[in-house]
């Protein structure tokens, strides 16, 4: 594993600084830091963003700019993506709102390229391959189901897969989003029969992570391992990495699971 300020394939705007110079306790999650950009390794089962009042990511990284630059007055931050709360990786904000803008723009336009890892239940027999399901959102529930391509609401959601490692009875498989559908990832491996660890929502039977009182703070073995976008302004690719979380360890090894 590198130091936080080497996380990252750097662009020729020289990096700040990536979580140095700051005692906020979250600037070990820093993963790549500039004048127009701060990319961290989100913590599950942290929200990205939320009402005022609930503990979330943007509050967060807010307060880590506000502490490090010793800002008098509001932070602004731009949120172009976001991860589910279970989930643990790469997230991306925007120091300014022109980079905002050019950073939502990727993700709307789809050229941005997002790399999960996750654990999943049971033996994925192939190797690599790609799955396509059409899935629509379930009326005031924050979950989705499959559905016909002709059904009312129905978009369609692919993704290509690579098997990184067998286990017992678990494998370790790399998943690449084409499209961005709510839930994507977690419903496309569960209707082939392999749910990610530790996701009941999806008919997850096998426990994952920290012991959690409610089920609003479990975890899911789904973690956003890699993020490559444009630079907004000078327009190289940037590539970010985002270590496992440390309760990966006992299913994958202390020398994957990073």
């Amino acid at each position: 594993m590198t130091e936080p300020n080497e996380r990252s394939e750097q662009s020729d705007e020289a990096v700040i600084g990536a979580g140095v110079g700051s005692s906020h306790p979250f600037a070990a999650h820093v993963l790549y830091e500039d004048h127009h950009l701060l990319i961290v390794n989100k913590p599950a089962p942290l929200l990205t963003q939320a009402p005022p009042g609930v503990p979330n990511l943007e509050e967060v990284v807010k307060s880590y700019i506000k502490e490090k630059y010793a800002k008098p007055a509001g932070v602004y931050l731009g949120v172009p993506h976001r991860l589910d709360r279970p989930v643990s990786g790469v997230v991306c904000f925007a120091r300014n709102t022109k980079a905002a803008q050019r950073v939502h723009a990727q993700f709307a336009e789809r050229s941005v390229r997002k790399v999960y890892w996750a654990l999943v239940e049971g033996v994925v027999d192939s190797d690599a391959g790609a799955w396509d399901d059409w899935i629509r959102k379930i009326a005031d529930e924050a979950r989705v189901e499959r559905a016909e391509a002709e059904a009312p609401g129905a978009k369609l959601a692919t993704l290509e897969y690579r098997v990184l490692q067998r286990l017992d009875s678990v494998t370790h498989i790399e998943l690449e989003p084409l499209t961005g559908r709510m839930h994507q990832l977690r419903v496309q491996t569960a209707w082939r029969g392999h749910p990610v660890l530790g996701d009941t929502m999806y008919g997850g039977t096998r426990a994952f992570g920290p012991a959690a009182e409610l089920p609003r703070d479990h975890v899911v073995a789904l973690h956003a391992r890699r993020l490559t976008i444009t630079h907004p302004f000078t327009k190289q690719e940037l590539t970010v990495e985002a270590p496992l979380p440390a309760y990966w360890s006992p299913l994958l090894g202390a020398s994957l699971a990073q």
